[in-house]
């Protein structure tokens, strides 16, 4: 197109007007607009054709996968760094990709800046002593709780559990209470620290893990849903035979998405005194558990191991 516009000129394409051979006389305005066109026009399409040639990316399979694991370890040694403390190491390792996210990122400042101004339980130490207790693949029960308490020295980061010597808390009382008609020779044990199921390999996951003191789910939806919901997947996706026991709607929403081909579910209503009585007692969850675990093959849990 360029060509035959040239040579309308009078032009042969490639010659500057000025050294054109074929005419001695100075081009018309015109025709010098019109010959800038067709430079400007030929510029354009050489410039598309070397891009389009120049698509390809230059780099080997071989250096994009170096490039790729490179920029992987450097965000697992970004997320190494953001670990937070009293992270138990088996779960770091599974877990360690959230906490260079901007949503874990934001919710660690959120909770930084709440302990400046406020009380907030449970300290810094204790949020997640529920990665302490064992091994991430050794668990074997999981409880989901939804907030923790919000009371001076209740909240340690177990679900249910408060610490010796402060007196059970009503929903653990009835917890006690279908133990004792569940388990044979259980006994209450005169406190409320659930340690010693933990340790057997027993989940007691709140959905948040941090409260304002004396403001109930304070810190809901900051990021802490997020995050457990992760953990929930986690176990989801890489265990077998679970027994997950689901109390109440709020619990069951967040157990939705568990694999019942592949893990266990109870459900039942919460053990609060609100309703309790309205299916809680007498579900006999606990000793469901044991059988569904010794049919898997596993250690039963000693419910008496407080």
């Amino acid at each position: 197109m360029v060509a035959a516009q040239l040579l309308l000129l009078g032009l042969r394409p490639g010659l500057c007007p000025r050294l054109c051979p074929l005419r001695s006389a100075p081009l018309p305005l015109g025709s010098r607009l019109l010959f800038r066109h067709c430079q400007v026009s030929a510029a354009k399409k050489a410039k598309a054709a070397g891009d389009g040639a120049g698509g390809a990316s230059p780099l080997s399979p071989e250096q994009q996968e170096r490039i790729r694991k490179n920029k992987e370890a450097a965000l697992q040694r970004l997320a190494e760094r953001n670990v937070p403390p009293g992270f138990g190491e088996s779960w770091r390792r599974q877990l360690a990709g959230e906490f260079s996210k901007p949503y874990f990122v934001e919710l660690m400042a959120f909770v930084a800046e709440e302990r400046k101004r406020y009380t907030v339980y449970p300290p810094p130490e204790q949020v997640f002593t529920w990665t302490q207790m064992c091994d991430i693949r050794d668990v074997k029960v999981v409880i989901l709780g939804q907030d923790p308490y919000h009371g001076p020295k209740q909240a340690h980061g177990l679900c249910f559990s408060v610490q010796k010597p402060v007196p059970p808390p009503p929903s653990l009382e009835n917890i006690y209470k279908e133990l004792s008609t569940d388990i044979e020779d259980f006994t209450h044990p005169g406190h409320g620290d659930l340690t010693g199921w933990a340790k057997q390999g027993v989940l007691l996951l709140n959905a948040v893990l941090t409260v304002r003191a004396h403001q109930a789910t304070s810190h809901k939806e900051r990021g802490w849903e997020q995050f457990t919901d992760v953990v929930v997947s986690w176990l989801n996706k890489n265990l077998h035979g679970v027994v997950f026991m689901l109390w109440g709607a709020y619990a069951q929403k967040k157990g939705s998405s568990i694999d019942r081909k592949r893990h266990h579910v109870l459900q039942t209503v919460h053990p609060s005194p609100l309703s309790v009585n309205r299916g809680f007692f007498g579900c006999r969850h606990f000793s469901k558990t044991n059988e569904l675990l010794k049919k898997s093959g596993k250690k039963p849990i000693d419910w008496r191991a407080l």
